[in-house]
């Protein structure tokens, strides 16, 4: 019989299971399962170090979690009271702890997604012994050596279509292949995703993003029917053509920006001279554990919705008009459908609204001083992500990589190189107050001193104003226009 050995384990996750152990019942015999064990027999270390883990007991599922919480100091989540599963969250880890549902543990394991994640390790045997038997029923590690991915039955996929999106995202994570028969399980069940959980959607839908392969793992769910069923908007992309100097369709031109940003934030470094400080933007968290290069990989994907609905032939040539506008608020409305954070929705938001302006930019001739503190006092934080998006668009144009586009895209290094200059004068306070403009002026609170406000604030920017004394002078001005 196949053995895992405990030195397979992250010592984060060793850790874990002690304080699993320690907080069982003597009689209790909880089983490390799913994942932890096939990338543990796969020599994957789990990513930042996080301690993720799923066990499984015979009964007492959430009294084993509620136990572990209380020890790691951590919160107790139930997830689902009725069937006995519950989370653990602390401080670098994550437990999953669930009651068999099955009369055994090898019908248990049997009744999940995939043969690869229906593997099983007893936790008393590997962490007193250094290594334990895994539970196999259903051949998940001979298929992980064929670097097979096939569900136990094809049944499982009809029973929560959420499998069919998971066995995409595990072949682009894992490199393995889904078998003919499971695609197929697949196809017929994709449909039916639209009547899952939107927070689950979610769930995988980020797990996608996260991958340094996400384009690949998209093209796959095209493929499989998923993605048409999780954002049915790609489907006037994909039929939509594009005048030069375009070379691709719609979401074929889409697919290849977020196969762009795959690269780049892979290889932020190479961005230089502002590599490092770009990659530790991207790395920035925007709540609910959404990052913002997952944002930027949804936005380099919807970033041209809804040129399909604006397409317009004038003159004889192809136009679309404002569709960064209504794209805009076709980005908003996915995000929320699919749940995401309100933060993580209003830079998506943001990012297609404003994806053509530093293409207007160019066009308008040299960057003004101005121009580009208006761009950033516009952007804000988020200028830098428009920035990497325009130039995986740009790059996606023609299908060229955007390394390659960097090394001659001038105005996109020039507005990143502005941005510490101009951030660092943002954070400057404001000469003037909105009390300091009514008592000058003799006006009650109302729109107009917003306004002057913010002219004020511009001038004092541009290092036009330096005193209280030269801002209280401009706004004598600003008094005497219309």
């Amino acid at each position: 019989m196949a053995t895992l050995r405990l030195d397979r384990l992250s010592r984060a996750q060793e850790a874990a299971l002690r304080a699993v152990l320690a907080a069982a019942p003597r009689r209790s015999r909880p089983v490390l399962v799913g994942g932890a064990v096939r990338d543990a027999w796969l020599a994957r270390a789990p990513r930042f170090g996080q301690a993720d883990l799923d066990l499984a007991v015979a009964a007492g599922a959430l009294e084993l979690a509620r136990r572990v919480a209380g020890r790691l100091g951590g919160a107790f989540v139930p997830l689902d009271a009725e069937r006995g599963t519950a989370r653990v969250v602390a401080a670098g880890v994550r437990i999953d702890v669930a009651d068999w549902r099955a009369p055994t543990l090898e019908a248990d394991l049997a009744a999940r997604d995939y043969t690869v994640n229906a593997l099983a390790v007893p936790v008393r045997e590997l962490l007193r012994d250094g290594a334990a038997p895994v539970v196999d029923p259903t051949g998940g590690l001979a298929d992980l050596r064929a670097r097979r991915l096939r569900p136990p039955d094809p049944r499982v996929l009809a029973e929560d279509p959420l499998r069919g999106l998971r066995g995409a995202r595990l072949e682009a994570a894992l490199g393995l292949r889904l078998t003919p028969g499971a695609a197929a399980a697949i196809r017929r069940t994709a449909p039916t995703l639209a009547g899952v959980a939107p927070e689950r959607v979610r769930d995988e839908i980020l797990l996608v993003l996260a991958l340094p392969t996400a384009a690949r793992a998209l093209r796959r769910m095209d493929a499989l029917g998923l993605l048409p069923a999780v954002v049915p908007e790609v489907e006037p992309m994909r039929r939509t053509a594009q005048p030069a100097p375009h070379r691709f369709a719609v979401l074929e031109h889409s697919l290849r920006a977020v196969g762009g940003a795959d690269l780049v934030l892979a290889r932020t470094v190479e961005l230089v001279p502002l590599g490092e400080a770009l990659a530790r933007h991207t790395d920035e968290a925007l709540g609910g554990g959404v990052t913002r290069g997952q944002v930027l990989k949804l936005a380099a994907l919807l970033h041209d919705v809804a040129k399909p609905e604006t397409r317009r032939v004038i003159g004889g040539r192809v136009r679309f008009f404002e569709h960064d506008v209504v794209g805009a608020a076709r980005a908003r409305a996915i995000g929320e459908r699919l749940r995401l954070p309100a933060r993580a929705i209003d830079v998506l938001e943001r990012l297609v609204r404003h994806h053509l302006r530093p293409m207007h930019l160019a066009a308008a001739g040299p960057v003004t001083h101005r121009a580009r503190y208006r761009f950033y006092r516009d952007l804000a934080e988020d200028a830098q992500d428009l920035l990497l998006l325009a130039l995986v668009d740009a790059a996606a144009v023609t299908g060229a990589s955007p390394l390659r586009v960097w090394r001659r895209a001038d105005l996109l290094r020039e507005l990143l190189a502005g941005f510490p200059e101009v951030h660092a004068v943002r954070a400057a306070p404001s000469l003037l107050r909105g009390q300091d403009v009514m008592a000058r002026l003799g006006l009650p609170p109302g729109p107009a001193i917003g306004r002057m406000l913010a002219r004020l604030r511009e001038a004092q920017d541009l290092g036009r104003l330096r005193t209280r004394e030269d801002a209280l002078a401009y706004l004598d001005s600003l008094a005497g226009e219309p």
